[in-house]
């Protein structure tokens, strides 16, 4: 079953979301709001959904980036994004901790705000502490765009969106985004659009 995603207005998407206990993660509530998750997700479709993006206030995500996905992108593209395939899976009560901290900046869109796009720059590396959808305990290291997708869906359990982390004067529709910025590099969007060349 696909979830409706709710979109930028909705309070919820700037609420904290809070932690499920043991219990309510091996409830089949929960297990079947994660299935409607990654069924929504798919269908999207999209590499992540944080549970607040379909209108529930708790702390679960579920990520996943197919091959697929990545198939009209050119191979420059994604080893500048440092983009790779990632396995389906679930991540309840993360704990998000730094472990690279430099800045990488490239366009991204959210869900829910549907039909933009902006530079963000976030941490090139994270790790994760969390639980799975079993309620056992998960580590995940992370980098490039991997990173980048597990710090904006956490940011969602905090009511933060990619909008208040953005490069203002980037900010563009998806479409405008394709036809104007694609296959350009951030130095060269940077120096279109008037903004300092980044340092770091």
């Amino acid at each position: 079953m696909v979830l409706k995603i709710v979109q930028a207005g909705e309070p919820v998407l700037r609420q904290k979301a809070r932690d499920l206990t043991p219990e309510e993660i091996g409830s089949p509530e929960t297990q079947r709001l994660i299935e409607m998750m990654r069924d929504t997700m798919r269908d999207a479709p999209g590499v992540g959904l944080a549970a607040p993006q379909v209108g529930v206030g708790l702390r679960v995500v579920v990520i996943e980036d197919r091959a697929e996905y990545q198939a009209g992108v050119a191979p420059a593209d994604l080893a500048a994004r440092e983009r790779a395939p990632v396995a389906f899976h679930v991540l309840i009560n993360p704990k998000l901790v730094v472990e690279d901290a430099t800045p990488a900046e490239f366009h991204e869109g959210c869900l829910s705000v549907s039909g933009f796009a902006a530079l963000v720059a976030r941490h090139r590396g994270v790790r994760v502490e969390a639980l799975n959808e079993h309620g056992q305990p998960v580590t995940v290291s992370a980098k490039g765009w991997y990173a980048r997708i597990i710090q904006h869906e956490l940011d969602h359990l905090d009511g933060t969106l990619y909008i208040d982390r953005m490069e203002t004067r980037s900010f563009t529709t998806a479409e405008n985004h394709r036809r104007y910025q694609a296959g350009r590099s951030t130095a060269e969007l940077r120096a279109a659009l008037g903004l300092p060349e980044r340092k770091g």
